[in-house]
């Protein structure tokens, strides 16, 4: 059950947001070949899906994946202190408490970004989990809910977990209308304040702040890494997987990323082995649709796994016969 974390301090400069139906263990394995430093989420965990669910099945995950955050979504204390000393013993590198996501379902279990308006009961919970574990406890946040966002009321909320012992904070600089607008809405409407996560970083200089949303471009990522201590891709990461290559080199001055053609080959035993275990090739080759994007053939990459992985006899051949597409 237990794999060793690395012990290592994290590196944030370059992290990969969670995101529910995507990052999951195969889009985490794919997306470490791309970038071998980027820190990865997984995607939110309630509390009560570890307690009451498969435990193993859920929080199983690749030692490739190294370094990788497990998500929890939850309220109540003690149970998420339960639960990351459960993310520890599986070897999680971090634990981060989801404070950001506005759906209807979250909030109907009273946690997520609405947890923004009980600063005090955040803490507790930072509180409860870092007395429980001794990898970092982390928070993804807004910067703001509803009519809820002023300064005063975001430094509020930061400020009573970073006096429970929280030193990182991961910024979604945009609000969130908890009534009114989707979760997709919510990911494009509330404009970007990049200007007061950096504001942040400059009347908290002991923290750790990184910064989420609209990062789409090497630029952007410069300009974030200027003012911030971190950066974290969200969609473009998933639409665009290669980008990531681009930051590796950027930010970390990987002298030899992989080439397309080398993350596939790389690509090819997990998929072997996955396949052997009863995983449908689908679950794993939806999170490659993307990366070749912009390339020749990159249409008809696209095509065949979509059509072909869907098949109930899928196997190897259908990606080898997508690869064909796209080669050069």
């Amino acid at each position: 059950m237990s794999k060793k974390n690395a012990g290592k301090t994290i590196d944030r400069r370059l992290s990969v947001a969670p995101m529910m139906g995507w990052t999951d263990r195969h889009d985490r394995y794919f997306l470490r070949l791309i970038s071998p430093n980027a820190l990865l989420y997984t995607v939110m965990l309630t509390t009560g899906a570890l307690i009451h669910g498969k435990k193993l099945e859920i929080l199983e995950y690749s030692p490739e994946e190294h370094p990788v955050a497990l998500q929890l979504g939850g309220a109540d204390p003690r149970d998420l202190a339960h639960c990351a000393k459960l993310g520890e013993q599986y070897g999680y590198d971090e634990i981060n408490l989801n404070c950001g996501c506005p759906s209807d379902r979250v909030q109907n279990g009273n946690f997520g970004a609405c947890l923004m308006a009980k600063p005090a009961l955040v803490a507790d919970c930072v509180d409860a989990m870092r007395q429980a574990v001794s990898i970092p406890v982390t928070v993804k946040t807004r910067i703001g809910i509803d009519e809820q966002d002023s300064y005063g009321f975001l430094t509020d909320f930061i400020g009573a977990s970073a006096e429970r012992g929280c030193g990182v904070f991961i910024i979604h600089a945009r609000k969130a209308w908890l009534n009114g607008l989707s979760p997709a809405e919510n990911r494009t409407i509330p404009p970007l304040r990049y200007d007061i996560v950096h504001q942040l970083k400059h009347d908290f200089p002991q923290l750790t702040f990184v910064l989420n949303g609209g990062i789409k471009t090497l630029d952007g990522v410069r300009a974030g890494l200027a003012e911030t201590d971190g950066v974290m891709i969200g969609r473009e990461a998933y639409q665009n997987p290669y980008f990531l290559a681009e930051i590796e080199r950027e930010v970390f001055g990987t002298p030899s990323v992989r080439t397309r053609e080398e993350i596939m080959d790389a690509m090819m035993p997990y998929i072997a082995r996955c396949l052997g275990d009863g995983v449908l090739l689908k679950d794993i080759t939806r999170h490659l649709l993307g990366l070749y994007n912009g390339l020749p053939g990159a249409r008809k990459w696209r095509q065949v796994l979509s059509r072909e992985a869907y098949k109930p006899a899928a196997n190897e051949n259908v990606v080898m016969e997508a690869l064909k597409q796209v080669e050069l």
